[in-house]
């Protein structure tokens, strides 16, 4: 079975870029918007603690999870058939 690479990686971009972005409204709302640098902010360029970081890590965490799912369906679909068992 082949993965699209597409769709693959428009999900893992989907869903990593959401995950960031809750998890930073998480943040917000229990301990506050800081404007502080973060480990995740000195990957991605303009993220802090607060609800325009918020976006600006949405943005970098779905290019960056194409980028991730891109890689992985491709080299999934370049491995797999190796793997699989013919005629069983």
């Amino acid at each position: 079975m082949k993965l699209n690479v597409k769709a693959f990686a428009l999900t893992c971009g989907i869903i990593w870029g959401i995950g960031l972005f809750l998890l930073t409204w998480w943040i917000i709302a229990f301990d506050g918007a800081t404007g502080e640098p973060t480990l995740i902010g000195r990957l991605y360029r303009g993220y802090t603690i607060s609800p325009a970081g918020s976006f600006i890590g949405f943005v970098w965490a779905f290019v960056d999870g194409m980028i991730g799912g891109t890689i992985f369906a491709w080299l999934y679909n370049l491995i797999s058939p190796r793997f699989l068992t013919r005629g069983t």
